[in-house]
């Protein structure tokens, strides 16, 4: 018997649409914003501080946000959230519109409207991860991870590129209206999903209690937590998304539009491994097959770190991209099966704070080693030490080593 597609239920269909162009919105606004500061300051440090910003600020609520997804209307958070994002976009436009003498004297306001815009998606991710579960019949999960990552894949494609194009020929105030009517079609298509309400176990637990329990079911669990520290520190290690502009600025010589499909290079890789693993889901040896994959993206960030041709340097990415694919559907599908669902808000937010550290953090600790050893040289170094996380999570995860999903739906 045929499996059913994800595709046939209305509601995902709307919640992939607006979670598409809310991400194209966020991925819009990362390159210009990335651009704008370097080519305000000239700095690398200061392309790191764009995601330290944005990190410090999710962090500090990460698990607030999770408790909140599992005690209130996911949907609605979802459409909340999403306004609030797009209102970010509007008024880095602002700024830039009428504040262009203020932002060469200092970007700090830039800095602020990211690090809102950090707190606010801290309220967002776990609502969306934890809607997709409320929509999809548990037997879909799988399919629902990869069309979860397709969709997120595409929009990192169009974006990025979208972003760059309008930025190098039309200029900042183009290219973040872009951003805007991007999200304002996302939020629309948010508010078009119906609501399914509020996990019934979750009544009146004390807030702490509850931000507790779902760090300690993370904790506990031998699956779900060397899966996450795997994907933490390998991408905090082995990404270089931080340091693109300054990539296509000094090595490549490509210039915005350049930079734009850089960024989209991944996502191109991870979006066409996304469409095979929908049909195909990695659940046979899934463990196994994660750690190889994280390996395998450092190998492709090892060659992007030594590349000094343009075309070289994308099929690189794209290459990292797609074996990152796997790893992320194969573990966003772990911590659905293994996570209760009053408990999902919470485990994502948990999650999150995973993510977040090997994306923020690792932005940040990208734009202190190319200002230490060097650009290339820092390249080299973090994708070395992307090899050593597989080796050491392999050794000391026999349980992760073990794991077959298809014996677990």
């Amino acid at each position: 018997m045929q499996t059913p597609d994800v595709l046939r239920i209305p509601d995902f269909r709307r919640f992939m649409a607006g979670r598409f162009f809310i991400i194209v919105s966020i991925q819009m606004v990362s390159v210009i914003v990335g651009w704008q500061v370097y080519e305000l300051t000239r700095d690398p440090l200061a392309l790191g501080m764009i995601g330290l910003a944005e990190a410090l600020a999710f962090f500090s609520v990460a698990l607030f946000g999770g408790h909140y997804a599992d005690t209130h209307d996911r949907q609605r958070t979802m459409t909340a959230t999403s306004a609030v994002l797009t209102l970010c976009a509007g008024t880095l436009l602002w700024l830039s519109w009428r504040c262009g003498a203020t932002l060469q004297r200092t970007t700090l306001p830039v800095y602020g409207v990211i690090a809102l815009m950090g707190v606010v998606r801290a309220y967002l991710a776990p609502a969306t991860m934890a809607l997709s579960a409320q929509i999809v019949p548990r037997e879909l999960y799988a399919r629902m991870a990869a069309y979860n990552s397709l969709t997120f894949q595409v929009g990192a494609v169009g974006g990025p590129a979208v972003a760059g194009l309008i930025y190098g020929f039309w200029g900042v105030k183009a290219a973040y209206a872009a951003a805007l009517a991007m999200g304002i079609a996302g939020s629309a298509a948010a508010a078009a999903i119906g609501s399914y309400g509020v996990p019934r176990r979750n009544g009146g637990e004390p807030i702490m209690t509850s931000l507790a329990s779902g760090v300690r079911f993370v904790f506990g669990n031998p699956v779900v937590l060397p899966a996450m520290s795997l994907d933490m520190f390998a991408v905090l290690f082995g990404g270089a998304t931080a340091m693109l502009p300054m990539v296509a600025d000094v090595i490549l010589h490509v210039g915005p539009q350049g930079l734009g499909f850089l960024r989209a290079a991944p996502a191109v890789g991870a979006g066409l491994m996304a469409l095979t693993l929908a049909h195909r889901p990695p659940l046979h040896n899934a463990g196994r097959k994660l750690l190889w994959v994280v390996a395998g993206f450092g190998a492709g960030m090892m060659v992007f770190a030594l590349s000094r041709n343009f075309w070289l340097s994308l099929a690189a990415l794209a290459l990292s991209g797609a074996v990152d694919n796997i790893s992320v559907v194969i573990r966003q599908t772990i911590v659905q099966l293994y996570t209760p669902d009053e408990m999902r808000g919470r485990v994502a937010a948990v999650n999150g704070v995973f993510i977040g550290s090997s994306n923020e953090i690792g932005a940040f600790e990208s734009g202190v080693a190319a200002k230490l050893l060097g650009l290339v040289p820092s390249l080299v170094f973090n994708s070395g030490m992307t090899f050593i996380t597989a080796g050491i999570v392999a050794g000391a995860s026999p349980a992760l080593r073990r794991l077959d999903l298809s014996k677990t739906r």
